[in-house]
Protein backbone atom coordinates (compact mmCIF):
# COMPACT_ATOMS: atom_id res chain seq x y z
CA UNK A 1 0.00 0.00 0.00
CA UNK A 2 1.22 3.35 -1.07
CA UNK A 3 2.08 5.87 1.75
CA UNK A 4 0.56 9.16 1.23
CA UNK A 5 -1.28 11.82 3.04
CA UNK A 6 -4.92 10.60 3.91
CA UNK A 7 -7.66 12.21 5.53
CA UNK A 8 -10.80 11.85 7.70
CA UNK A 9 -14.14 13.36 7.43
CA UNK A 10 -16.00 14.38 10.59
CA UNK A 11 -19.23 16.52 10.58
CA UNK A 12 -19.88 17.61 14.07
CA UNK A 13 -22.42 19.92 16.02
CA UNK A 14 -22.18 20.34 20.11
CA UNK A 15 -23.62 16.54 21.73
CA UNK A 16 -23.15 14.78 18.79
CA UNK A 17 -20.63 13.74 15.68
CA UNK A 18 -20.23 11.68 12.71
CA UNK A 19 -17.69 9.89 10.69
CA UNK A 20 -17.38 7.18 7.56
CA UNK A 21 -18.51 4.63 10.90
CA UNK A 22 -21.88 6.06 11.33
CA UNK A 23 -22.37 6.87 7.50
CA UNK A 24 -21.51 3.14 6.46
CA UNK A 25 -24.02 2.43 9.46
CA UNK A 26 -26.46 4.88 7.54
CA UNK A 27 -26.01 3.28 4.55
CA UNK A 28 -26.49 -0.21 5.78
CA UNK A 29 -29.94 0.95 6.90
CA UNK A 30 -30.81 2.18 4.11
CA UNK A 31 -30.14 -1.08 2.36
CA UNK A 32 -31.72 -3.92 5.44
CA UNK A 33 -34.11 -1.70 6.21
CA UNK A 34 -33.40 -2.71 9.98
CA UNK A 35 -31.34 -1.34 12.20
CA UNK A 36 -30.42 -4.63 13.66
CA UNK A 37 -29.36 -6.06 10.22
CA UNK A 38 -27.26 -3.35 9.49
CA UNK A 39 -25.41 -3.49 13.37
CA UNK A 40 -24.64 -6.67 12.46
CA UNK A 41 -23.50 -5.57 8.64
CA UNK A 42 -21.03 -2.86 9.89
CA UNK A 43 -19.96 -4.97 13.29
CA UNK A 44 -21.63 -2.99 16.37
CA UNK A 45 -24.11 -4.19 18.78
CA UNK A 46 -27.92 -3.51 18.81
CA UNK A 47 -26.93 -0.82 21.98
CA UNK A 48 -24.51 1.08 19.80
CA UNK A 49 -26.53 1.35 16.37
CA UNK A 50 -29.24 2.50 18.27
CA UNK A 51 -27.23 5.26 19.43
CA UNK A 52 -25.38 6.01 16.46
CA UNK A 53 -28.63 6.86 14.84
CA UNK A 54 -30.34 8.69 17.67
CA UNK A 55 -26.92 10.90 17.51
CA UNK A 56 -26.79 11.03 13.83
CA UNK A 57 -30.52 12.20 14.33
CA UNK A 58 -29.53 14.78 16.91
CA UNK A 59 -27.11 16.15 14.64
CA UNK A 60 -29.22 17.22 11.54
CA UNK A 61 -32.08 19.87 11.46
CA UNK A 62 -34.24 16.93 9.97
CA UNK A 63 -33.98 13.04 11.06
CA UNK A 64 -31.95 10.78 9.15
CA UNK A 65 -33.85 7.71 9.64
CA UNK A 66 -36.98 6.57 10.77
CA UNK A 67 -37.14 3.58 12.89
CA UNK A 68 -39.49 1.58 14.95
CA UNK A 69 -37.10 0.09 18.03
CA UNK A 70 -38.07 -3.73 17.89
CA UNK A 71 -34.91 -4.84 19.89
CA UNK A 72 -32.58 -7.43 18.81
CA UNK A 73 -34.88 -8.99 16.47
CA UNK A 74 -35.65 -6.11 14.35
CA UNK A 75 -38.19 -3.08 13.65
CA UNK A 76 -38.34 -1.29 10.57
CA UNK A 77 -36.16 1.53 9.54
CA UNK A 78 -35.31 3.41 6.73
CA UNK A 79 -33.72 6.31 5.15
CA UNK A 80 -35.46 9.99 4.95
CA UNK A 81 -34.99 12.08 1.90
CA UNK A 82 -32.34 13.93 4.04
CA UNK A 83 -30.48 10.63 5.04
CA UNK A 84 -30.12 9.40 1.49
CA UNK A 85 -28.80 13.24 0.60
CA UNK A 86 -25.82 12.62 3.81
CA UNK A 87 -24.68 10.02 2.30
CA UNK A 88 -24.62 11.57 -1.07
CA UNK A 89 -22.88 14.82 -0.01
CA UNK A 90 -20.37 12.69 2.15
CA UNK A 91 -18.91 10.69 -0.46
CA UNK A 92 -18.49 13.81 -2.65
CA UNK A 93 -16.84 15.53 -0.21
CA UNK A 94 -14.77 12.67 0.75
CA UNK A 95 -13.25 12.42 -2.81
CA UNK A 96 -12.66 16.03 -3.02
CA UNK A 97 -10.61 15.48 -0.02
CA UNK A 98 -8.89 12.91 -1.46
CA UNK A 99 -8.34 14.54 -4.48
CA UNK A 100 -7.00 17.67 -2.57
CA UNK A 101 -4.68 15.91 0.00
CA UNK A 102 -2.81 13.94 -2.71
CA UNK A 103 -2.42 17.69 -4.66
CA UNK A 104 -0.92 18.54 -1.22
CA UNK A 105 1.28 15.44 -0.86
CA UNK A 106 3.12 16.01 -4.09
CA UNK A 107 3.67 19.78 -3.90
CA UNK A 108 4.93 19.81 -0.49
CA UNK A 109 7.21 17.01 -1.23
CA UNK A 110 7.65 15.74 1.96
CA UNK A 111 7.38 12.75 3.82
CA UNK A 112 3.52 12.13 5.45
CA UNK A 113 4.95 11.42 8.80
CA UNK A 114 6.77 14.81 8.68
CA UNK A 115 3.49 16.65 7.20
CA UNK A 116 1.53 15.52 10.28
CA UNK A 117 3.96 16.43 12.64
CA UNK A 118 3.91 19.97 11.47
CA UNK A 119 0.10 19.86 11.36
CA UNK A 120 -0.44 18.87 14.80
CA UNK A 121 2.30 20.74 16.83
CA UNK A 122 1.69 20.41 20.46
CA UNK A 123 3.54 21.84 23.55
CA UNK A 124 4.94 21.03 26.46
CA UNK A 125 4.30 24.38 28.07
CA UNK A 126 1.41 24.03 30.40
CA UNK A 127 0.65 27.50 30.17
CA UNK A 128 -1.09 28.46 26.84
CA UNK A 129 -3.37 31.79 26.46
CA UNK A 130 -4.96 33.40 23.55
CA UNK A 131 -4.35 36.90 23.13
CA UNK A 132 -4.79 39.82 20.98
CA UNK A 133 -1.57 41.97 20.13
CA UNK A 134 -1.48 45.72 21.78
CA UNK A 135 1.13 47.39 20.68
CA UNK A 136 4.56 46.05 18.94
CA UNK A 137 7.67 48.62 20.03
CA UNK A 138 10.95 47.24 17.79
CA UNK A 139 14.29 47.90 17.32
CA UNK A 140 17.16 46.47 15.27
CA UNK A 141 17.61 43.44 17.56
CA UNK A 142 14.68 43.02 19.98
CA UNK A 143 10.74 43.83 20.49
CA UNK A 144 8.60 44.53 23.22
CA UNK A 145 5.06 42.88 22.18
CA UNK A 146 2.11 44.04 24.72
CA UNK A 147 -0.82 41.44 24.67
CA UNK A 148 -4.34 41.79 25.74
CA UNK A 149 -4.81 39.05 27.82
CA UNK A 150 -8.74 39.04 28.87
CA UNK A 151 -8.31 42.47 30.58
CA UNK A 152 -4.96 41.70 32.03
CA UNK A 153 -1.45 42.66 30.06
CA UNK A 154 1.20 40.97 29.33
CA UNK A 155 4.29 41.64 28.04
CA UNK A 156 6.44 39.57 25.68
CA UNK A 157 10.43 40.35 24.76
CA UNK A 158 11.22 38.49 21.51
CA UNK A 159 13.89 39.36 18.46
CA UNK A 160 12.59 41.65 16.07
CA UNK A 161 13.43 39.44 13.30
CA UNK A 162 10.84 36.97 15.15
CA UNK A 163 8.07 39.35 15.48
CA UNK A 164 8.49 40.67 11.62
CA UNK A 165 8.13 37.00 10.53
CA UNK A 166 5.28 36.47 12.43
CA UNK A 167 3.72 39.55 11.36
CA UNK A 168 2.89 41.00 15.05
CA UNK A 169 1.14 44.05 14.95
CA UNK A 170 -1.94 45.79 16.80
CA UNK A 171 -4.77 43.37 16.51
CA UNK A 172 -3.15 40.66 15.26
CA UNK A 173 -4.44 37.37 17.32
CA UNK A 174 -1.46 35.26 19.05
CA UNK A 175 -0.71 32.26 21.55
CA UNK A 176 1.15 33.10 24.34
CA UNK A 177 3.26 30.11 25.90
CA UNK A 178 4.67 29.62 29.29
CA UNK A 179 6.45 27.08 30.88
CA UNK A 180 5.15 26.28 34.61
CA UNK A 181 8.16 26.15 35.96
CA UNK A 182 8.94 29.76 34.97
CA UNK A 183 6.17 31.17 36.54
CA UNK A 184 7.25 32.65 40.14
CA UNK A 185 4.73 33.17 42.99
CA UNK A 186 4.37 35.88 45.92
CA UNK A 187 2.03 36.89 48.14
CA UNK A 188 2.87 40.49 47.46
CA UNK A 189 0.65 42.45 44.69
CA UNK A 190 3.79 44.60 43.75
CA UNK A 191 7.13 43.16 44.81
CA UNK A 192 9.96 45.11 44.30
CA UNK A 193 12.11 43.42 41.27
CA UNK A 194 12.82 43.31 37.25
CA UNK A 195 10.08 41.18 36.17
CA UNK A 196 7.29 42.84 34.01
CA UNK A 197 4.18 40.68 34.19
CA UNK A 198 2.24 40.39 37.60
CA UNK A 199 -0.27 38.52 37.37
CA UNK A 200 -3.09 38.18 40.32
CA UNK A 201 -5.31 35.23 40.66
CA UNK A 202 -7.15 33.17 43.13
CA UNK A 203 -5.60 29.82 43.80
CA UNK A 204 -7.80 26.74 42.33
CA UNK A 205 -5.62 24.02 43.67
CA UNK A 206 -2.69 23.03 45.16
CA UNK A 207 -0.98 19.39 44.38
CA UNK A 208 1.44 18.30 46.31
CA UNK A 209 4.69 15.88 45.25
CA UNK A 210 7.46 14.61 47.13
CA UNK A 211 9.81 17.12 46.04
CA UNK A 212 7.05 19.75 43.95
CA UNK A 213 4.28 21.32 44.13
CA UNK A 214 1.75 22.52 41.18
CA UNK A 215 -0.42 25.92 42.51
CA UNK A 216 -3.09 26.64 39.75
CA UNK A 217 -4.31 30.37 39.58
CA UNK A 218 -7.94 31.41 38.55
CA UNK A 219 -6.95 34.61 36.91
CA UNK A 220 -10.10 35.49 35.61
CA UNK A 221 -12.02 36.01 32.53
CA UNK A 222 -12.24 32.37 31.92
CA UNK A 223 -8.12 32.02 32.36
CA UNK A 224 -5.75 29.92 34.01
CA UNK A 225 -2.14 29.81 35.08
CA UNK A 226 -0.39 27.08 36.82
CA UNK A 227 2.71 27.44 38.61
CA UNK A 228 5.49 24.30 39.30
CA UNK A 229 7.54 25.63 42.13
CA UNK A 230 9.47 23.18 44.58
CA UNK A 231 7.83 21.80 47.86
CA UNK A 232 10.15 23.53 50.30
CA UNK A 233 8.94 26.70 48.37
CA UNK A 234 4.79 26.01 49.01
CA UNK A 235 6.04 25.14 52.39
CA UNK A 236 6.75 28.73 53.18
CA UNK A 237 4.76 30.58 50.90
CA UNK A 238 1.95 28.03 51.99
CA UNK A 239 -0.90 29.12 48.67
CA UNK A 240 -4.09 27.70 49.89
CA UNK A 241 -7.02 27.40 47.65
CA UNK A 242 -9.20 30.71 48.01
CA UNK A 243 -6.31 32.93 48.71
CA UNK A 244 -5.01 35.72 46.36
CA UNK A 245 -1.73 35.07 45.03
CA UNK A 246 0.52 37.27 42.89
CA UNK A 247 2.34 35.22 39.86
CA UNK A 248 5.69 36.47 37.97
CA UNK A 249 6.16 36.04 34.76
CA UNK A 250 9.91 37.17 32.80
CA UNK A 251 9.18 38.92 29.71
CA UNK A 252 11.67 37.07 28.29
CA UNK A 253 10.01 34.28 29.34
CA UNK A 254 6.40 34.49 27.46
CA UNK A 255 6.94 32.64 24.16
CA UNK A 256 4.53 33.69 20.95
CA UNK A 257 3.08 31.74 18.47
CA UNK A 258 0.41 32.07 15.64
CA UNK A 259 -2.71 30.10 16.29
Amino acid sequence: MTEGLRGALTLERTGARMGAERVALLAAVGRTGSISAAAREVGLSYKAAWDGVKAMNNLFASPLVTAAPGGRAGGGAELTEAGQQVIATYGEIEAELAKLLSRLDNRLELAPAQVLRGLSLRTSARNVWACKVISVLADRVSAEVKLDLGGAQLVSVITARSARELGLMPGVEVLALVKSNFVLLTREEAPRVSIRNRLSGVVMERIDGDLGTEVVLDLGGGKTLAAAITRESAEGLAPEPGERITALVKSSHVILALP
